[in-house]
């Protein structure tokens, strides 16, 4: 790809780019197309996908022993909001 491509490429992703810059993406942009292209040689047919049978899937969360009661907490947490509506807090409309 040359330099002129690469500025073109920059122009309709509405990118600025000076020519040095470009000059030296042309060259990188080579790389990357042979890269992608090896990709793409690679067989995805009979690649074998990780089940849950060679991983145990388990919970690791602790069990809640000791919850406190619904609520305890409410009052004590609204009183140090900036502003409330009732057992709410108010926050400014944004949309």
């Amino acid at each position: 790809m040359d330099k002129e491509k690469v500025l073109n490429l920059a122009k309709l992703a509405r990118i600025e780019m000076g020519d040095e810059e470009a000059e030296k993406l042309s060259h990188e942009f080579d790389a990357i197309l042979d890269y992608v292209g090896e990709v793409k040689k690679i067989s995805t047919t009979n690649n074998q996908r990780p089940t849950t049978n060679n991983f145990p899937i388990r919970n690791i969360m602790r069990a809640d022993d000791n919850p406190h009661e619904s609520g305890v907490y409410t009052e004590k947490i609204l009183n140090e909001a900036p502003a409330r509506e009732g057992n709410y807090f108010k926050v400014k409309k944004i949309l």
